[in-house]
């Protein structure tokens, strides 16, 4: 049975803001009082809040967590407690093994010093010993794509040579347990590619990785479980792809419902998906077959009109499309039902847009809310930059011809 390696206990960081503090200089003073004379004289009065609150969780050794939740949740001032660069306000924090963090990458880096001078000074502090530096130094460098310049120094570097420096840097060191807080999102998309192969061949390893981020899909891929901070409490705890669906579902209610105005020839007034399988009419459980269908409102007679609908993913890549030409409606609501054989895509978030044109002039054009989530079992490639989107339940084997 493995062992807990993270354990907390009733953690809480409460932070405080109010007014700051001034030099003491008259000037300042002055300036304070005059540009905000009410919260000048409530000096002391400063408000405090609660980043973590009540927070218990344990994670066992070789586990690969992921941490979700909106911004501001708490997610890096929990890592920054776990990796002791902040002490808690409240509870226990118990960490059994040697800690490496990938937190605010690039910081740190002095821009005199060379790539070379700065890599070496960078893994010192992440723990790495100088032979141990010196040993893994040939594939930083060649991870990071900086052969050319690591003798030149950073202030020379763009944004992106200094980034791609610092995550090869940090994701070369061989802790027992790592901790990473939304450093797969840097660089250019190749290079994103490479940092999530890495991940990936880190996990493999065995080691304890706890991961934010808010690309949702390389949890899915990268986690067995994952956890949701909602404003510095832990929501929800479980599987990955069940508590990632939870959070896209909240995440897609989150603009309003219908902002259009009610007035016009037609609108689309909600959606839904038949026999879902799964308790809701937004999620989809099943491979197929596939029915939607949309509430509309027609005011006015709609002579030849032209309806489409489109199904796209996170990034806006159509997926599927449905275009019908000279459709006749009469007024009065009515229900539009597509059915498909099959709907075999990946688990996620996905958006359908249906909009109705009467030759230019547009009659409607709705993207659902809430959005579709996607809650089938994966069976695709486990790596994000090549699972692709369909997600198709395959056989194999070996068959001797010869």
């Amino acid at each position: 049975m493995s062992k807990a390696v993270i354990r907390t206990e009733g953690l809480g960081k409460k932070y405080r803001r109010g007014p700051r503090a001034t030099s003491g200089l008259l000037r300042d003073t002055l300036t304070r009082a005059f540009s905000s004379p009410t919260s000048f004289f409530r000096r002391g009065r400063a408000e405090t809040f609660w980043a973590l609150r009540n927070v218990s969780l344990q994670v066992n050794q070789g586990e690969v967590i992921g941490l979700i939740g909106r911004n501001g949740s708490g997610k890096t001032t929990l890592l920054k407690i776990l990796s002791r660069i902040t002490l808690p306000t409240e509870g226990t924090a118990e960490i059994d093994g040697r800690v490496g963090t990938l937190l605010e990458v690039g910081t740190g880096f002095h821009p005199e010093l060379t790539g070379r001078e700065n890599a070496y000074l960078s893994a010192a502090i992440l723990g790495m010993k100088k032979q141990e530096i010196a040993r893994k130094f040939d594939e930083i460098v060649a991870f990071a794509e900086l052969e050319k310049f690591i003798d030149t120094p950073v202030k020379h570097y763009s944004s992106g040579m200094s980034v791609r420096l610092a995550f090869a840097v940090a994701a070369h060191i061989e802790p027992e347990i790592l901790l990473v807080d939304e450093v797969l999102a840097v660089g250019d998309i190749k290079f994103q590619q490479r940092c999530l192969g890495k991940m990936g061949e880190v996990a493999r390893t065995g080691r304890t990785i706890v991961l934010v981020s808010h690309q949702l899909n390389q949890i899915r891929r990268l986690c067995r479980f994952a956890i949701w901070l909602d404003s510095g409490q832990v929501r929800q705890t479980g599987p990955a792809a069940e508590i990632v669906s939870a959070y896209e579902a909240e995440m897609s209610l989150g603009g309003p419902e219908n902002t259009r105005p009610p007035q016009g020839r037609a609108q689309v007034l909600s959606w839904k998906l038949e026999d879902s399988n799964d308790n809701s009419d937004h999620s989809l459980a099943s491979y197929g077959p596939v029915t939607v269908s949309f509430v509309l409102r027609v005011n006015e007679h709609l002579q030849g009109v032209h309806l489409g609908l489109t199904l796209y993913d996170q990034s806006r890549r159509p997926l599927w499309s449905r275009t019908m030409e000279g459709v006749i409606i009469e007024a009065g609501m009515h229900e539009l039902r597509y059915t498909l054989s099959s709907l075999p895509l990946q688990p996620g978030a996905y958006i359908w847009r249906i909009g109705i044109y009467d030759s230019t002039e547009r009659v409607d054009d709705w993207e659902c809310l809430p959005q579709m989530q996607v809650v089938t079992t994966p069976f695709a490639q486990t790596r994000d930059d090549i699972a692709g989107v369909l997600n198709i339940p395959s056989e194999f084997d070996v068959k001797l011809i010869e």
